[in-house]
């Protein structure tokens, strides 16, 4: 990448590329409209850019009223202009901005705000179409309205019912059994007995994911199974072996490859070609849960107290995290600026800033049980085996 020399042509493509998206933007010789502190602009064309910036929150100058906008920009202060301008566009465009939902701390959960309750017999994990949540509890499936909580009722029939994925207009539901299901609801139908497009699976089937074509589950017997459409009927179903020992629990897409982790022997992440051969091994801590994939790497909580950052493009460890209140990590998700793991050890949650791996921090919810998350691009929802509930984080 070619470094920018002047502060002010930086400031001017940045801001350009990133928030304006190559619209056109008025350009004045005089900054003195723009109410700007500096006193050193002299007749810069870059006015717009440089207020843009200053108001944002992207550079504060070089001193109360110097701008130095002739000043060479070194390599560490131009990772601090690259990162503050990521962080400041994901932050002020998500819709918890928009809505004005800054907090990051729980409802009052003890006093029965924020929670929904749902079925019974204890729910597992959790996934969101963007409206709703669906959670299976037992072997029936619940949706939760997110912007009301309303509770729509019972999906039944999913015996063994464990993870979701929300793919094609359809939402399926992997059945746990010995072999393994996969149960298929069409959302837009009222609630009656899922229809089984699968049972042939490899046994105890955990998490899954789509890739555009088929829905992957990842097996804890020691297996993957890839369950192709084939129109009405039984779909079509390959199942490969992940080697002896290994207990994949969940998987995730990354736009080219399946990835599942494999808490058994290995302790690791498994990157799949389209057939389920293992392209590469990234060994990550202990037994790793419920991974979910930012656009840029894969969070994978590990029950050794520790949650692993892995690169996709190349499988490095970029980081291992530790502290911040981890407690026997279970589930990760993204809501599109943060990352939020739940602690089955004592039912908390850990938030951490997904761009610098930073921790936000740590909060306990009081409710027992927390296993699954995921997030509805606005809001977390968390499942509370304990007490049949959801709750919105």
């Amino acid at each position: 990448m070619r470094f920018f020399r002047d502060i002010s042509k930086f400031f001017a493509v940045l801001c350009c590329a990133v928030m304006f998206g190559g619209f056109g933007l008025r350009v004045l010789a005089d900054c003195s409209a723009f109410g700007l502190p500096f006193t050193d602009l002299g007749t810069t064309s870059f006015c717009a850019q440089i207020a843009e910036a200053y108001y944002t929150g992207l550079t504060n100058g070089t001193s109360a009223t110097a701008y130095s906008p002739t000043q060479n920009v070194p390599r560490e202060q131009m990772a601090a202009f690259v990162t503050r301008t990521l962080d400041k566009s994901l932050s002020r465009g998500s819709r918890r901005a928009a809505l004005q939902q800054f907090w990051t701390t729980t409802p009052e959960y003890a006093n029965g705000l924020g929670t929904v309750t749902v079925g019974s017999g204890g729910g597992i994990l959790a996934q969101s179409d963007g409206e709703n949540v669906w959670v299976p509890f037992s072997a029936s499936v619940y949706s939760v309205h997110t912007s009301d909580g309303k509770v729509t009722g019972p999906w039944t029939g999913a015996t063994g019912a464990y993870g979701v994925v929300v793919a094609m207009g359809k939402v399926f539901i992997s059945g746990s059994g010995s072999p393994g299901a996969l149960f298929m609801i069409d959302p837009s139908a009222a609630p009656t007995a899922v229809t089984t497009v699968s049972s042939s699976l490899g046994d105890v089937p955990n998490g899954l994911t789509f890739d555009g074509q088929s829905i992957w589950t990842a097996n804890e017997s020691g297996s993957v199974s890839k369950i192709t459409p084939t129109g009405v009927g039984t779909w079509s179903v390959g199942t490969v072996s992940t080697g002896g020992g290994s207990a994949p629990r969940s998987a995730i897409f990354d736009g080219q490859h399946v990835w599942v982790s494999d808490a058994g022997v290995n302790h690791a992440l498994l990157e799949l070609d389209s057939a389920g051969a293992i392209l590469k091994t990234v060994t990550v801590g202990q037994s790793p849960g419920q991974i979910v994939f930012d656009g840029t790497n894969i969070w994978a909580p590990n029950f050794d107290n520790s949650v692993s950052v892995v690169r996709v493009s190349d499988g490095l460890v970029v980081a291992t995290l530790t502290g911040n209140g981890l407690n026997q990590p279970a589930a990760a998700a993204f809501d599109g600026q943060r990352i939020l793991v739940t602690n089955s050890g004592d039912s908390s949650v850990s938030l951490f800033q997904a761009t610098s791996l930073a921790p936000i921090g740590h909060v306990a919810t009081g409710l027992p049980g927390i296993f699954g998350s995921c997030s509805d691009g606005r809001d977390f929802w968390i499942v509370s085996t304990g007490t049949n509930k959801i709750a919105r984080f």
